[in-house]
């Protein structure tokens, strides 16, 4: 049956279905052609026009002095913090340097805080990530490392999307094969809606080059599980 023929709750379903399957379209972060005609002030005052509306569909008093600020604050925060990783503008520089003292072993930068939300219902992801990569003439300032991060996280993701994007973006920018990405989070959706799981997590890797060898994939996760004698 095709989508024409079906109904709007046939339809609604398989949406439902497909948001709790994490089901990606792409690696790319889906974004229309004029996702940018907007400056970020337009976008603010659109969005805070239709959070009050959503908040006023919801029966809440606009005129309290305690929410009255809130459809402005959250049109803010939407653009300038949670969602600022969408504007390519925002990318933090990739400076690299040549690798003159021939470092050439395995570089791990563990335990990087890493905040998203889902983009499915848009609710926190909170989690940490871990990073890897062998050189291959170039070097990055480790802080670079940690933006890169947090830039993938700060747009509406879905965890399997965000472990391949930082991936390729470090596999581009140091002209490296060798990276490895893992990524545990807790995710709001589960925790807070559907199953409500207070306890799980979700463990995404995604490994290239060298990683894909057992010896230097077990010795990545020694390393991010403090296991190394």
């Amino acid at each position: 049956m095709d989508n024409k023929n079906k109904t709007s709750e046939e339809l609604l379903r398989e949406i439902e279905a497909m948001g709790d399957a994490h089901i990606m379209s792409s690696i790319a972060t889906p974004l229309r052609d004029d996702a940018f005609d907007l400056s970020d002030a337009e976008k603010i005052e659109l969005i805070q026009g239709y959070f009050e509306k959503i908040m006023h569909t919801l029966g809440l008093d606009l005129t309290d002095d305690s929410l009255q600020g809130t459809p402005k604050r959250v049109a803010k925060l939407y653009v300038n913090e949670l969602f600022k990783g969408l504007n390519e503008k925002n990318k933090p520089s990739m400076s690299t340097f040549e690798n003159k003292y021939q470092y050439k072993e395995m570089l791990v930068e563990k335990d990087i805080t890493l905040y998203s939300n889902c983009e499915h219902h848009f609710l926190p992801i909170v989690g940490k990530a871990h990073v890897a990569y062998i050189p291959n003439g170039k070097v990055i300032g480790l802080s670079k490392i940690n933006r890169i991060v947090d830039y993938f996280a700060r747009r509406p993701q879905v965890q399997e999307r965000l472990a391949l994007q930082i991936l390729n973006e470090l596999k581009d920018a140091l002209n490296t094969e060798h990276v490895a990405v893992f990524i545990d989070a807790e995710h709001m959706c589960v925790s807070s809606r559907g199953a409500s799981d207070q306890s799980s997590s979700t463990v995404t890797v995604e490994y290239s080059g060298k990683f894909k060898e057992e010896k230097t994939r077990n010795e990545f996760l020694a390393y991010i599980n403090n296991k190394l004698k």
